[in-house]
């Protein structure tokens, strides 16, 4: 193996890969660092109360004088979401299109970091100096305006960093996909050293539908419907918006906004240009009741089922201004991201269960993915040509999925790297291999505290959440001599008046244990304790086979 030096190209995923969100990418050459993306993933069932998931930053910190600075690709918070943490503690330039800057400010301002960071508008199509490397934003069509691929330019070649897209033949905003650009790096020399693409859609045959057929059917429903109409999508699909608000002023509609970052992205998006809604069309939530059920359309966030969106407590019932009534129609115009589909199946039946006639399949046609299908993959990769490939943004099956097709379109197996976060991925003019690993995972963000929820803490949590909490109180003297207790008090383990015997023979059980320990001289509070935890677990599994948490406490008087 040639020894490793300053210049060797790398790029190492810190997100993005076995995993949907999070995506978060280093390319590293010549002691310079250029940082694509930093975002977050929401979190399972299993994280308990843990409110989002972020990359691990340590080997930034590390190298934070490496660092030229971040690029993005477009606004989605699987993108953007992390910046804030990150930006605390690194402060470089931010390049990024307008729109995607304007929502990240909007996240920078939630921090407190709104104008201490320096933000640099990128337009798509144009090439820009960063450090020693030209870096390249090529317009793309996704699910969010403003979308960019990269084009990071080496002496072997440009690495083309493809992230989300999909080839929209008929575009909202007429911005196609630069195909022209992509089949030039292809047709250069030395060619495209390396693509990244986007795995997400790899399982699915064919090509992704235009945002337009979308458009169709939201018309369609306005045009039958004659009671109010409640569309649920998400709050970046900028294009998405724009439709239903034509469809709304085409009918006669006023549009009321609900769930803060639906506000919050409209009204960014309005002043930068990328929305068209007259100010008289849009009206306060409080004002609905003023006007006829037909004219009125609710825009709102909570397609995917999160807990304290708009659509899920109105479904719940306990939404601030609205109640969903009989014959309300409510559009759920997004996908289901992996994991989200039982919490959004339980907000679909409460809809029902209020009256609400729901239309939320993809079938239906109120939804089309923002991401490519297996022939748009291939056309990226036959336009780009690339000597070296790697899957990216996808669960590991989508990933060896998209390997096989590039497979198919001709390029070797062995010039195929599925990464694994953390990994040092190097370009060589011969090969494309590991260089090391780097320390990468899961940063766990729990409301201001961040990384100080672990593998412990969450044990405890579920712990708590499946048996409750058993505390044992027992007051001694200066001497050691018990004084009183055992007394136990209980949260989320039994019902006391329905147990008294139970917690009576528990109770006993530790005067027991207790007693043993003042016999043989015992007067460490850590021996106690052990003492009290040890008994009362094998006794209570024993009895009713739950294990609660155990928490002694000694107090001295």
């Amino acid at each position: 193996m040639a020894k490793d030096t300053n210049s060797d190209i790398t790029i190492t995923p810190l997100g993005g890969v076995g995993e949907i969100g999070k995506n978060m990418m280093l390319f590293e050459m010549d002691d310079e660092m250029i940082i694509i993306d930093s975002g977050v993933k929401f979190p399972e069932d299993d994280l308990l109360g843990i409110d989002l998931v972020i990359p691990d930053f340590t080997y930034v910190m590390e190298n934070k004088d490496k660092v030229k600075a971040i690029v993005l690709t477009h606004g989605h918070l699987d993108h953007i979401g992390a910046l804030p943490y990150l930006l605390k503690e690194l402060d470089v330039p931010v390049y990024g299109t307008k729109l995607t800057l304007g929502l990240l400010q909007g996240n920078l301002k939630e921090h407190n970091l709104q104008g201490k960071r320096k933000l640099k508008v990128v337009t798509p199509g144009k090439s820009y100096q960063i450090g020693s490397r030209e870096v390249e934003f090529i317009r793309m069509n996704h699910s969010i305006a403003d979308t960019c691929a990269l084009a990071i330019h080496t002496p072997e070649g440009p690495i083309v960093y493809a992230s989300d897209f999909k080839f929209d033949q008929t575009p909202i905003d007429g911005e196609v996909a630069d195909f022209h650009k992509l089949a030039e790096l292809g047709d250069s020399d030395p060619g495209v050293l390396a693509l990244f693409s986007d795995s997400t859609n790899a399982e699915r045959k064919g090509y992704t539908l235009s945002e337009k057929v979308v458009g169709g059917t939201i018309d369609d429903i306005f045009r039958e419907t004659r009671d109010r109409i409640v569309v649920a999508t998400f709050a970046s699909n900028i294009h998405r918006v724009q439709q239903i608000a034509d469809a709304a002023m085409k009918y006669n509609r006023k549009i009321a906004l609900t769930g803060r970052s639906m506000i919050e992205n409209v009204k960014t998006a309005r002043e930068l240009g990328y929305l068209t809604i007259p100010e008289d069309v849009i009206i306060d939530t409080r004002d609905i009741s003023n006007l006829p059920n037909d004219q009125v359309v609710l825009l709102t966030t909570g397609s995917q089922g999160e807990p304290m969106a708009a659509l899920t407590r109105m479904a719940r019932g306990d939404h601030y201004h609205i109640n969903i009534k009989d014959d309300d129609t409510v559009v759920i115009s997004a996908r289901a991201i992996p994991g989200n589909e039982k919490v959004i199946g339980q907000t679909i039946n409460q809809l029902f269960e209020r009256g609400a006639n729901v239309i939320f399949e993809e079938l239906s046609g109120v939804h089309v993915s923002g991401h490519a299908s297996q022939e748009e993959l291939k056309l990226m990769m036959n336009l780009t040509k690339p000597k070296y490939f790697v899957p990216t943004h996808g669960e590991y099956r989508h990933m060896h999925k998209h390997a096989k097709l590039a497979e198919e379109v001709g390029i070797p197996k062995d010039n195929i790297y599925i990464a694994e976060m953390g990994d040092v991925i190097k370009f060589g003019p011969e090969k494309i291999e590991k260089k090391n690993n780097i320390t990468a995972g899961d940063v766990l963000v729990d409301g201001l505290g961040v990384g100080d929820v672990g593998n412990i803490v969450l044990r405890d949590r579920k712990m708590l959440s499946e048996h409750g909490i058993l505390i044992v109180v027992v007051t001694i003297d200066k001497n050691g001599n018990i004084i009183a207790g055992p007394d136990i008090i209980t949260r989320g383990f039994v019902y006391i008046r329905e147990s008294e015997k139970l917690i009576s023979d528990a109770q006993e059980r530790v005067r027991e244990k207790l007693r043993e320990c003042e016999e043989k001289g015992v007067t460490e509070w850590s021996v106690w304790k052990s003492t009290i935890k040890d008994s009362l677990n094998n006794y209570i599994y024993s009895r009713i086979h739950r294990k609660p948490m155990i928490m002694p406490i000694i107090m001295e008087i």
